[in-house]
């Protein structure tokens, strides 16, 4: 049996770009030690933890949750791609959800470098390499990041298939620096118009430099326990996390030629289908959303990987402002990975904290109205989708 997981207390340290920010391990005990002062516990209560980054030594994790207490439980150190800081809650979730603890911490973190994400060994076949030769079949050889190659060959796909605008991605960046200007957290809070994100240095496809994620370097964390756990220690867990799936890769990735799918469509599809199911609900029942929006392009197919909207239909969507307050689901109100950043560990992490603020009703200016079903959406290539449901009780 399972039981319901509560989300007791999460936290975050603001986005910064890479070179302002403190070392990997503070940024990771702070965020840490933030969700558990909001879950009103100490450290010596948590029972196991998961530790996520992408760029880092092994056992960085420990190096991390150290600083909050030598207790000898055991710390696992995840590494999912972009998905990272989810799986690390998945993992933390299903260890409560089994019975196996009561109560479990999850910590993202990222230092990040300057630049487009590089590889770190040329030594030895790369993870993606199905995915990059894949990629040269279908659109040949390019100078611009491959990472950019692959979602901007995403949005072309969408294109060609349903007549998307190039103008269409570009209202995503502008709703994503809009949101994130309520976001003390986030890195770009500045607003930007549609002409200014056409204007700037195209990069691929339909992506110009406003509609790609920045490197970042951050940390968030959540501590989840069980009903029981919480009653015992008088907590004030009002959002538990209702559904939740990780799916990796199947045939239709590669066989289908299609860079949607080559960028994860499918198992966003997948993904979403089983959380869906397993909490009864539709999309029709969401009021919020964080999803990944590494690239401009990659929130406009995820609409449609979601059903949040039928497919082909994404640009009305989001020409008719149902993205957006006021319109059918927020989507990223916290500015997302355009704006908010994406520090690879973090990003997961960060997502949930959100939803949950928005749950409680603790978002401020970018509070969505009568929130009470969130949706999470967290994507790594090569690869892995996390998609989670997290509902307000009481």
């Amino acid at each position: 049996m399972t039981r319901k997981v509560h989300v007791a207390g999460v936290g975050m340290i603001p986005f910064t770009k890479p070179g302002k920010s403190e070392n990997y391990n503070v940024m990771g005990e702070t965020a840490a030690r933030a969700a558990l002062d909001d879950a009103g516990i100490d450290y010596s209560l948590v029972q196991q933890a998961y530790a996520g980054y992408v760029y880092g030594d092994s056992t960085a994790g420990q190096a991390a949750v150290y600083g909050l207490g030598l207790t000898g439980i055991p710390v696992i150190n995840v590494n999912n791609n972009c998905a990272t800081g989810s799986s690390a809650l998945f993992l933390a979730r299903q260890a409560v959800a089994s019975g196996a603890v009561e109560c479990a911490l999850a910590v993202g973190f990222e230092q990040m470098k300057p630049g487009a994400l590089k590889r770190v060994w040329d030594d030895r076949p790369a993870p993606m390499f199905r995915f990059d030769d894949l990629m040269t079949e279908i659109q040949g050889v390019h100078d611009a990041p491959r990472a950019a190659q692959m979602f901007g060959g995403a949005g072309l796909s969408h294109m060609e298939k349903y007549g998307t605008k190039p103008e269409t991605f570009a209202k995503i960046s502008v709703k994503a620096r809009k949101h994130a200007a309520n976001n003390p957290n986030a890195v770009f809070r500045d607003l930007l118009t549609e002409e200014q994100v056409l204007e700037s240095p195209h990069i691929f496809g339909p992506l110009t430099r406003y509609q790609c994620c920045p490197p970042t370097c951050g940390a968030a964390a959540a501590v989840v326990c069980s009903e029981e756990f919480a009653r015992k220690h008088g907590l004030a867990a009002d959002v538990v996390i209702e559904a939740q799936a990780l799916t990796t890769d199947t045939p239709s990735t590669f066989e289908d030629r299609d860079m949607m799918k080559v960028v994860g469509y499918d198992m966003t599809a997948a993904a979403a289908a089983q959380v869906y199911e397993a909490a009864g609900i539709g999309p029709e029942d969401v009021q919020v959303v964080e999803l990944h929006d590494c690239f401009s392009a990659n929130e406009l197919i995820t609409y449609e990987g979601l059903g949040l909207t039928p497919e082909g239909t994404a640009e009305k969507f989001i020409l008719d402002g149902d993205n957006t307050y006021g319109g059918r689901v927020v989507t990223n109100p916290s500015g997302g990975l355009l704006s908010k950043g994406h520090p690879l560990g973090a990003t997961g992490l960060a997502q949930c904290a959100e939803l949950v603020w928005q749950l409680r009703g603790q978002a401020g200016k970018r509070q969505v109205e009568g929130a009470r079903i969130g949706l999470q959406h967290n994507l790594g290539l090569g690869g892995a989708c996390v998609v989670s449901i997290f509902k307000k009780v009481g």
